[in-house]
């Protein structure tokens, strides 16, 4: 077998470690790391022996690993999941178009082997999450902000001009209502009497 490489396993904006860039860092500047290498091959095999699941399943589960301070990229994701499946750690089974992956007893073998090490990359999401996230964003706001790349994801393909000047439009709206805070009601000819 040939040495595995991926193409897309350094996707523009995505680090090594499979997160997206944060907008506004300087190139140089990743901020915290947030996996050791080898970290996000164990979580997956973890996640996966947990219950067998679908790539975009895991993406979600990640996600809520990091409480929204962080979504992994399926350029990253996808080509992780193909070398645990190489190394028969994974067997993925096709079904409806999407790939379904559960654990090899060879998977389970070396999840077993490396016990300690995942107690190590659950300790560092969770210090990581705190360091990332700065403030705790509430569950609905995570959920609506998941609903919202969910959406744009779902509309890949069907970008004209028109279409991108409205969902651009819609965006920076909401963006600069979020960032104007509240509107404080003014007082009304009732209260002024």
């Amino acid at each position: 077998m040939s040495e595995h490489h991926h193409p897309h396993h350094r996707e523009q904006g995505v680090h090594a470690d499979g997160f997206e860039k944060r907008p506004g860092r300087e190139r140089g500047g990743r901020g915290p790391r947030v996996f050791a290498p080898g970290d996000l091959k164990l979580l997956l095999l973890a996640l996966i022996a947990e219950q067998p699941c679908h790539g975009y399943d895991l993406i979600r589960q990640i996600e809520t690993l990091f409480e929204g301070a962080y979504s992994p990229s399926p350029g990253v994701i996808y080509p992780t999941l193909t070398f645990l499946e190489e190394s028969e750690m994974i067997q993925g089974e096709t079904e409806g178009g999407k790939k379904r992956y559960a654990i090899t007893e060879a998977g389970r073998q070396s999840l077993s082997e490396q016990a300690i090490a995942l107690d190590g990359v659950r300790m560092r999401i969770d210090v990581s999450k705190r360091s990332l996230r700065g403030h705790d964003r509430p569950e609905e706001i995570h959920e609506a902000v998941h609903n919202l790349r969910h959406a744009l994801q779902m509309h890949h393909g069907r970008w004209n001009p028109e279409e991108i000047l409205r969902v651009r439009d819609l965006l920076n709206t909401t963006a600069k209502a979020i960032v104007d805070g509240p509107v404080t009601p003014r007082p009304t000819q009732e209260n002024a009497q």
